[in-house]
C-alpha cells in the first residue's frame, strides 16, 4: 500500500481481486471454524480493516457506500470473510469516539483488528482509577484474529443506578472460549470471550448512550463518518454482506446451469425450461431490490454524517428497516435458486449449499432479523414509542 488513501474505486477492486484467494480457503475456513491465516493478511494488505480507522493514524475513514460494495464483493468470495470484516468495521468506529490517549493505543497499528458486541451480559464494579469487569459475551466474530474487543457491562454500585458502559479491552485480558459449533457461518470464528476480574482504567469505558447516540469530535475525531448513530452506522455496515452472499448464490446457480436437465422430466436442459426462467428472473429481481435498500440505506447515513444533519427517529428505525428488507430479500433469493439447483448441490463442494446456511445464519441475527427490523419500523409509523434503545 501506498501512503496515499485509495479511492472507493480502489477499494472496491482490491476487496474485488482477493475474492479468487478467499474463495480458495472458504472450505477450509467453513471446517475449521475461522477464517484462514492467509485471507486474514490479505485483507489487511489490502487495507479492509483499516477502512474505519481515523486518518490520522492512518487509517482510510471510508463512508458507508464503500463498507457495503467492498463488502458484497468479498461475500462474493466468502460470507465468512465478508461478515469478518463488517463486524470489525463497528468497533473500530466506535473506538474513534474514545479519547485522543486511547485512540493512540488502540490505533497505534492503522491495521488493529478490534471486534466487539452490543449486549449487555457482564457486570462492572467501581474501582479505583476504573471498574472491574467479569462476565462473558457471545457470538465475538474474528475475536481469535484481534487484538482489541469493544465489550458492554452493566456497571453498578451503591451510588449510582446500574447503567450500561462500553469500554475496550486487550485480547490479553480475556479467555477464549472455542464454543462455535453452528450450522452457518462457521468460518467467522464467533467464539465467546470471558473477562475474569479484569481491570479496565476509567479512560477506556464511555456510556452506552453516548456510543448509541455517537460522540461528534470525541477524542479530536471529527471526520463525516463519526457524525452519525450508532446504529445507523452498525447498519450500514453489515448490510453488504448480504447482497454479497446474493449475488454469490447467483453466479453458483448460472455457473452451474449449462447441461444440466431436470431429472425426472423430459427436460433435457434446465437452462430451456420456462420454470428456471421464471425462478432466475425473481431471484435477480429480489437482488435488484435487496441493492437498492442497501444503497438507501447508506446514502441515507452518508449524506446526513456528510452534512452534519440531526437523526430523526422514524430516520434512525427506517435505517434498521432498510436493513433488514435487504437481509429478507436477499434470503429468498437464495433460497429460490438453491431450491432450483437440484439434489447434487448438497454436496460440500457446490457453494450454493454453504451460502444459504450463511445468509440464514445471518438474517437470525438479532440486529439483522427482518421481522423484528419491520416490526419496529411498523410501530413507528403507526405512532407508537419505540420498544427499543437500539436506535
Amino acid at each position: 500500500m501506498t501512503n496515499e488513501p485509495p479511492t472507493h474505486p480502489e477499494l472496491v477492486q482490491r476487496a474485488r481481486d482477493l475474492v479468487p484467494l478467499i474463495q480458495k480457503f472458504a472450505g477450509w475456513s467453513e471446517e475449521n471454524r475461522r477464517v484462514h491465516d492467509e485471507v486474514i493478511d490479505a485483507m489487511s494488505d489490502a487495507g479492509i480493516f483499516r477502512m474505519r480507522t481515523p486518518a490520522r493514524y492512518g487509517g482510510y475513514e471510508c463512508d458507508t457506500r464503500t463498507l457495503a460494495e467492498v463488502a458484497t464483493e468479498l461475500a462474493r468470495g466468502d460470507g465468512s470473510a465478508a461478515w469478518v470484516a463488517s463486524v470489525h468495521w463497528i468497533p473500530t468506529w466506535i473506538a474513534s469516539l474514545f479519547p485522543a490517549e486511547v485512540q493512540a493505543e488502540v490505533f497505534a497499528d492503522p491495521d488493529v483488528r478490534i471486534c466487539g458486541t452490543l449486549s449487555p451480559t457482564a457486570m462492572a464494579a467501581a474501582a479505583p482509577g476504573g471498574v472491574v469487569v467479569n462476565g462473558k459475551w457471545g457470538f465475538i466474530t474474528g475475536a481469535i484474529h484481534s487484538q482489541w474487543q469493544e465489550i458492554i457491562a452493566v456497571q453498578v454500585g451503591p451510588d449510582r443506578e446500574p447503567a450500561p458502559i462500553v469500554a475496550l479491552v486487550p485480547m490479553s485480558d480475556l479467555q477464549i472460549v472455542d464454543d462455535w459449533q453452528t450450522s452457518g457461518l462457521r468460518g467467522t470464528g464467533s467464539v465467546s470471550t470471558i473477562a475474569q476480574d479484569v481491570f479496565v482504567p476509567q479512560q477506556r469505558i464511555i456510556p452506552l448512550g453516548a456510543a448509541i447516540q455517537g460522540l461528534t469530535g470525541a477524542g479530536g475525531t471529527d471526520g463525516a463518518i463519526y457524525r452519525a448513530p450508532l446504529l445507523p452506522v452498525a447498519s450500514a455496515s453489515s448490510a453488504g454482506t448480504t447482497l454479497g452472499l446474493a449475488k454469490a448464490a447467483y453466479a453458483a446457480f448460472l455457473e452451474r446451469l449449462e447441461g444440466r436437465r431436470i431429472t425426472y422430466t423430459d427436460y433435457t436442459s434446465q437452462q430451456e425450461a420456462p420454470l428456471t426462467h421464471l425462478q432466475v428472473a425473481e431471484a435477480a429481481t429480489k437482488i435488484d431490490q435487496a441493492e437498492f435498500h442497501v444503497h438507501r440505506l447508506t446514502s441515507t447515513v452518508d449524506t446526513k454524517a456528510a452534512r452534519a444533519h440531526l437523526w430523526t427517529l422514524e430516520e434512525r428505525v427506517r435505517a434498521r428497516a432498510d436493513m433488514g428488507a435487504a437481509v429478507r430479500l436477499a434470503r429468498e433469493a437464495v433460497d429460490i435458486l438453491a431450491d432450483a439447483s437440484g439434489g447434487s448441490s448438497i454436496f460440500t463442494d457446490v457453494p450454493i449449499q454453504r451460502i444459504r446456511r450463511d445468509i440464514q445464519a445471518l438474517s437470525l441475527h438479532a440486529l439483522m432479523h427482518p421481522d423484528t427490523n419491520a416490526e419496529l419500523y411498523g410501530r413507528i409509523l403507526c405512532g407508537q414509542p419505540p420498544n427499543t434503545q437500539y436506535l
